[in-house]
């Protein structure tokens, strides 16, 4: 008998580079064999965290500047970031009631000691919040996961009665749990499901700044064990997922202890929010990994990360590439801090961040504001920060920054329900992730942060693919059969 050896059909390889030299996710030539090339490996069999998307998120703020802008350019807008032509955002970021990019501060629940929350109405979304979600839903053509968040309860049900710091007082644990469903029927209602929910952005507090309530792990974890779990599974919405911390990754390790410390208390928590706002160049790949292995089966999602202390740069592609921006920590870190806090390049940190995150197990991660102005707002603390598509509403006009290509290069081609996979890499001036999607293309990004353009070698299967990278510049290259 003549046995018969099934030939693997070849894969088709489209390159896509943003790069210092001007490429804005521009489709490139697959390059020529040469000699001496990095040989990257790419090791399907080798299978890590499923995928559950990357994103933006909608603001008060940006929807507000949305609305200011022609119709052509606010569709333009939406359509960049959720259609398939786009960024084909997956997974995005809420507010729940106000926060710094609002207009100013506002809650659900204006009455006081309205404990039934009888005069619980969204009625400040209708204008701004509301309608850009909606028509970012028209655009998307495979649909977006959305994670609410509270910076604050009611400034009643708090110890100091104040949008800002203060504590939840014990005897309106009941009603702050009823607020999150109260929240959940009115969206649903208005067509808006809500994926996820976390318990309070940033339980650390955020200096005394804006809206801010503080938790500590054992507080929060009680809430939720006691009170926020139960009554949303009562009232119907046991399967939305909840989400603990919500702050930087530094202080992981203590909240997933507490998180997770019993059955009862696990069953309550789908998984860990975490932000990056602890150090401009420091991934906390021990605490991701740590979080991970306390408990493998849940979420742990970035739901926030921006160009922040910095007012953004108006039309000028070239301070994104370089080595120019400063975060708070560059003058307010404490002196042993500072380290943590040097001078960045903002390309280099977003794309190196989510690939540091990917290869250390997170399975989302969300940009902040989608939108801002020329000045980093509209917020009402003045707390400006950068986004990556910036307005001009005075004039109608619209600035893509880098920083949209760089998102785009995860969003687009790494897709949910995908399946990060292994790789070797030999050179270490460069960074690699790699995920095979659930229709059976295999998305490779490469990082390449260094002056010299790099000749690759991808190889995957019985096929290699070469591949030539510009200097500073980040590549996803994007196999299909």
């Amino acid at each position: 008998m003549m046995s018969c050896q099934v030939q693997q059909k070849p894969w088709k390889a489209a390159i896509y580079e943003t790069s210092a030299g001007g490429n804005q996710l521009t489709k490139i030539e697959q390059g020529s064999a040469v000699e001496n090339s990095v040989r990257i490996k790419i090791k399907p069999e080798e299978k890590f965290q499923k995928i559950t998307g990357f994103g933006g998120a909608f603001t008060e703020s940006s929807a507000y500047l949305l609305n200011r802008l022609s119709k052509g350019n606010r569709d333009k807008i939406l359509k960049a970031y959720f259609s398939e032509d786009g960024a084909n955002y997956s997974l995005t970021r809420t507010t729940i009631a106000s926060c710094d990019f609002s207009l100013s501060n506002y809650t659900y629940a204006p009455v006081n000691d309205d404990t039934e929350l009888k005069h619980f109405s969204v009625k400040e979304d209708l204008n701004d919040l509301i309608p850009m979600i909606k028509d970012a839903q028209k655009f998307s053509e495979n649909g977006f996961k959305i994670i609410a968040s509270p910076w604050t309860a009611p400034p009643w049900m708090k110890d100091n009665n104040d949008w800002v710091n203060g504590k939840l007082l014990p005897q309106y644990n009941r009603t702050y749990a009823l607020y999150f469903s109260k929240y959940l029927k009115e969206y649903e209602k208005l067509g808006i499901p809500i994926w996820g929910i976390t318990v309070v952005n940033e339980p650390h507090g955020n200096g005394g700044n804006w809206e801010s309530m503080l938790f500590t792990p054992k507080e929060m974890t009680d809430f939720v064990e006691y009170f926020l779990g139960p009554k949303l599974k009562k009232d119907g919405y046991g399967e939305v997922k909840m989400f603990g911390y919500d702050q930087n990754r530094a202080g992981l390790k203590d909240w997933v202890d507490e998180m997770y410390r019993s059955e009862n208390s696990s069953k309550y928590f789908d998984g860990t929010a975490v932000h990056w706002y602890e150090s401009t160049y420091k991934v906390f790949e021990d605490e991701l990994q740590y979080a991970h292995k306390k408990s493998p089966a849940k979420y742990l999602i970035q739901t926030e990360a921006c160009i922040d202390g910095d007012i953004p740069k108006w039309k000028d592609d070239s301070w994104y590439w370089s080595k120019e921006a400063t975060d708070w920590g560059f003058d307010w870190a404490k002196e042993e801090e500072k380290y943590l806090h040097p001078k960045y390049v903002p390309v280099f940190r977003y794309a190196g961040d989510i690939i540091g995150c990917l290869n250390n197990q997170v399975d989302g991660w969300i940009d902040w504001n989608m939108v801002l102005d020329k000045q980093g707002g509209p917020n009402w603390f003045k707390n400006w920060c950068g986004a990556p598509v910036l307005v001009d509403p005075d004039n109608d006009e619209v600035y893509f920054t880098p920083l949209y290509y760089i998102m785009a290069h995860f969003s687009k081609f790494i897709r949910p329900e995908a399946v990060r996979i292994g790789f070797e890499n030999p050179d270490k001036e460069i960074q690699v992730t790699a995920a095979k999607n659930p229709d059976g293309s295999v998305a490779v990004v490469v990082f390449n942060p260094s002056d010299n353009k790099k000749n690759l070698e991808i190889s995957l299967g019985n096929q290699k693919v070469p591949v030539h990278i510009s200097a500073k510049a980040i590549q996803t290259v994007h196999l299909t059969y």
